[in-house]
């Protein structure tokens, strides 16, 4: 017969056992949702859901912003914003990306802030297909994923945070070159990279927009233009596109590299006297080339607010105020705005001109 101090130290062994066997090995968790809101996803290791930590006291939350790349001034623009709004809501603001528009990068440093458990992702994706296997993995994990200036794959994100409408972009475009070249003129596209979620659809919409408003108007091109988001390349390929196109009258470049690189291949030739140029990007990159009349009008929107919006929208999702069926927000200095369909809207396009250019500095 077995004493009874060895039975019950043998019984403390067991329970320490069985404790730490529950502590290596706990099952999926699913944290409970508040009154009138979905389930929280579930936990399979790794990162916590950001409903869960969200709600311990004394949590600081953790977003990553991902550009399309660093260090042009549209992204810098879009850093202020998102670093504004990190500092008005006391949440950390991780802002990151590659120094090229290279997907391949994007994946790679998305492993790195899903591996940290961040609480949510804000990302500019340069392929939405390719990036879209590492979103959902981040999702799964119960990473809230935010896709901001293009979108990604609809099902590998939890919103979009939209600058403005594709057709509203479609519309301001097709207008400012109507304007510039006459409703019969003939023009080319230049754009980014051809897998941008948000330049195709700019195009799709400036396409539909002109056959009903302007059908006399004709694109010289059925393929834009790609300039890889490389300023000097974008230069080198305006001046490429006025020697294959004589009969050419305008030029849309749709980035915020694009259009300065190709207003630069008309100074080099001499040619903005006879060729319209119009497109998108900062008033920053953009106001010496106004004021020198190489570019007449422009148009963006503000990529301080745009960066901004994200940080909020974000903030909002992990905490549980922003979820599908919501159709408006609160978010922060930016006020009221409107969600649709998972789709966060900043507003309309912003038109630039050398009589207001100077009244911004982004």
């Amino acid at each position: 017969m077995i004493p009874i101090r060895y039975r019950f130290a043998s019984a403390l062994c067991l329970a320490a056992l069985a404790l730490a066997a529950c502590s290596k090995s706990a099952p999926e968790t699913q944290a409970p949702a508040p009154e009138g809101q979905a389930p929280a996803p579930a936990v399979t290791g790794g990162a916590a859901s950001p409903a869960t930590p969200a709600a311990q006291a004394g949590k600081t939350l953790t977003i990553g912003v991902m550009p399309k790349l660093v260090g042009i001034d549209f992204f810098n623009a879009v850093e202020k914003g998102a670093r504004e709004a990190g500092k008005d809501l006391g949440v950390t603001v991780v802002y990151d990306g590659p120094v090229t528009g290279d997907v391949t990068k994007q994946t790679a440093m998305l492993d790195g802030w899903i591996q940290k458990g961040f609480d949510a992702i804000c990302i500019a994706p340069n392929d939405p297909a390719a990036i879209a296997p590492t979103l959902r993995k981040a999702q799964k994990r119960g990473i809230k994923v935010l896709a901001f200036d293009a979108d990604a794959s609809a099902d590998a994100r939890d919103f979009f945070i939209n600058q403005a409408t594709y057709d509203a972009v479609g519309r301001t475009m097709m207008d400012i070159m109507a304007r510039g070249i006459g409703p019969e003129g003939k023009y080319i596209i230049l754009t980014g990279n051809l897998t941008a979620e948000n330049q195709n659809r700019w195009m799709a919409a400036m396409e539909t927009y002109r056959q009903e408003k302007y059908p006399q108007m004709v694109n010289l091109s059925e393929s834009p233009k790609a300039t890889a988001e490389d300023q000097a390349l974008a230069t080198q390929v305006t001046i490429d596109v006025l020697k294959t196109y004589p009969d050419l009258q305008g030029i849309f470049a749709l980035t915020s590299v694009a259009l300065p690189g190709a207003a630069e291949g008309l100074v080099k030739e001499n040619a903005y006297s006879r060729i319209f140029l119009t497109g998108l990007s900062t008033p920053k990159t953009m106001r010496d080339y106004v004021h020198k009349g190489v570019v007449k009008e422009f148009a963006l929107w503000n990529p301080v607010d745009l960066g901004y919006l994200a940080v909020q929208a974000a903030a909002l999702a992990v905490k549980g105020g922003l979820t599908p069926q919501t159709t408006q927000i609160k978010a922060g200095r930016l006020g009221d705005i409107k969600v649709s369909d998972r789709v966060v809207l900043l507003g309309d396009p912003l038109i630039f001109t050398k009589d207001n250019i100077d009244q911004y500095e982004f």
